[in-house]
């Protein structure tokens, strides 16, 4: 018998992403919604109800409705959205972090996404702070670019659009009152006493992110770092790899993994000043990617079923 999917915000960004990695899976039967009723609270919870795993990809709002309209207890939910990531009723879905993290997720009737810049930084910082490397006092800053893919329909319209402004057409840095609604999750995984001062720039390009954390220590704690890293990110669960050093010529693109699903890691620096960096894509292992991941692991699937990486 095939497992029943809805998926509830098929229309935006990350809801395509999720429908066109099933496209090519037969073990799954996709519970569409007729057009016309997308936003039909009762024909809704019809779909949700009948489901076996149902994606939110709607905003917080609609989100909590969603949740709100499901009755089945048999129904496992997966929610891309905000709503749910520092909300201890439901479990973190970022099984990279530890077994623990991984086997929640098996078991979770209800399981939270983690943000696209939060995925990255998370990777970062949260085994050094588990490891006892990075102190949870440390005052942490992050720097972060992304495509404008991850900015929801309206915009990418505008950003896509012959008439865009010149200021469109340049890399603009945001949240700029230090208040962007990933910090909240960045600061409670991690174990952090205060959030980030957190510098996320969309830049002109489709997809794409690269999440850099800098740090000040000497060359024995860089060594120290990446040996935890390379410990955690073997390559043998999850879809995040430590990578030695990746050679682009000086460089390192924040594109470099648009259309895929997994994140590569890396440590960089010297002279006391270190660069622990994520890349990945926003809407790959930052949203729709991480989201089918985490149904693999419900279902006992390998974690990359029907993932690209």
């Amino acid at each position: 018998m095939k497992t029943k999917v809805f998926i509830d915000g098929k229309e935006g960004t990350t809801g395509l992403k999720i429908f066109e990695r099933f496209a090519k899976r037969d073990d799954l039967e996709i519970l569409l919604i007729d057009e016309d009723k997308r936003k039909d609270s009762a024909e809704r919870a019809k779909m949700i109800n009948s489901s076996d795993f149902t994606f939110l990809c709607l905003p917080d709002a609609a989100a909590r409705e969603a949740v709100s309209l499901c009755t089945n207890p048999d129904v496992k939910i997966i929610d891309a959205s905000t709503a749910h990531r520092t909300d201890p009723a439901w479990d973190y879905g970022f099984p990279e972090l530890s077994e623990k993290h991984r086997e929640n997720i098996r078991n979770s009737k209800r399981v939270a996404v983690p943000g696209c810049y939060a995925s990255g930084f998370i990777s970062l910082c949260y085994p050094l702070v588990q490891a006892g490397v990075l102190p949870e006092d440390y005052p942490v800053t992050c720097h972060a670019v992304s495509g404008y893919s991850g900015a929801g329909k309206k915009m990418i319209a505008v950003i896509e659009s012959d008439d865009k402004t010149f200021e469109m057409q340049s890399p603009r840095q945001y949240a700029l009152g230090q208040t962007h609604k990933h910090l909240p999750e960045m600061q409670k995984i991690c174990a952090l006493d205060a959030p980030p001062v957190f510098c996320p720039v969309v830049a002109p390009y489709y997809a794409g992110m690269e999440v850099t954390v800098p740090l000040f220590g000497p060359d024995s704690l860089a060594d120290e770092i990446r040996a935890v890293y390379r410990e955690l990110y073997d390559g043998r669960n999850g879809m995040i790899r430590y990578a030695e050093s990746p050679d682009e010529g000086g460089f390192l693109s924040a594109g470099a993994y648009a259309g895929r699903d997994d994140m590569e890691v890396s440590v960089w620096g010297g002279g006391g000043r270190i660069l622990l960096t994520a890349r990945f894509d926003n809407l790959g292992k930052g949203a729709s990617g991480a989201a089918i991941q985490n149904m693999n692991l419900a279902l006992g699937f390998a974690e990359d079923a029907g993932l690209i990486g």
